[in-house]
């Protein structure tokens, strides 16, 4: 069985996201005695019941790179809107190193065509780096519909290691059946312990049970390394992040 090993974490909420429990500082300092050398922070956007505000975004710029020597990429969880917008100014976004968009309680569930449309119009928007946690079983979607979308548009379909064990149960199964697609259209994916307090971050067992279950092999992850995600938002279109590259090109 192969082992899985993940010192990088892509969807962290501090409380900015109000229902979360933990500050910025706080994960900064438990990633760097816990082997977590890169994480994204990736509060909530507009739009659900936490009060966030888009300005919140475009001051992330004041986080700095390396803080006590861990990564940190700026960035978002955006909610996904009946019209495939994001809830959030795309002039926000762009100036953000990663950003994560899923379905969340804004949204009334209806039907899986609906729910495809709105996933694949925010694909194609060009704006979302990570497609979050696509097995949720309030909103069914065509699953290969969307990973077939999401391969030819370079986005990253997550595995969340928080679903069915802190949130949206009854989501292993579909989850499952994505990792299986996952082999089978060769999308990236993206890990994301989807943590709301602190003593989450990097708990990936969640994610690993969903890709030793579908026989997914680590190769299709972005998580291996701070580089190959670096390389992936650079794919995307996001400028070089130099510092961090050089950190780890280095040997940090």
């Amino acid at each position: 069985m192969e082992e899985y090993k993940c010192c990088v974490d892509l969807h962290t909420h501090t409380l900015v996201t109000q229902h979360a429990y933990s500050t910025l500082c706080e994960y900064i300092a438990y990633a760097k005695t816990h082997g977590i050398v890169m994480f994204a922070t990736t509060d909530h956007g507009p739009g659900i019941f936490d009060k966030v505000v888009p300005q919140h975004f475009g001051n992330l710029k004041v986080v700095p790179r390396l803080p006590e020597g861990v990564a940190v990429l700026r960035g978002i969880e955006a909610n996904l809107f009946e019209d495939g917008s994001l809830g959030i100014e795309s002039r926000y976004l762009k100036k953000l190193d990663i950003v994560l968009a899923g379905f969340h309680p804004n949204l009334k569930p209806t039907n899986a065509d609906e729910h495809t449309r709105i996933v694949l119009q925010a694909i194609k928007s060009g704006l979302v780096d990570v497609i979050t946690h696509p097995g949720n079983p309030q909103y069914p979607v065509d699953y290969e519909a969307v990973l077939e979308c999401a391969k030819a548009y370079n986005v990253a379909i997550e595995i969340n290691s928080s679903s069915s064990i802190n949130t949206r149960y009854g989501s292993f199964d579909n989850c499952v059946k994505i990792a299986k697609l996952v082999k089978k259209i060769g999308n990236t994916i993206s890990l994301g312990t989807d943590a709301h307090i602190v003593y989450y971050m990097g708990n990936f067992e969640g994610a690993f049970k969903v890709m030793r279950e579908a026989e997914l092999d680590f190769s299709h992850v972005i998580n291996q390394s701070p580089l190959k995600v670096l390389d992936f938002l650079e794919s995307r279109g996001h400028p070089c992040i130099e510092s961090m590259r050089e950190f780890f090109e280095h040997g940090a």
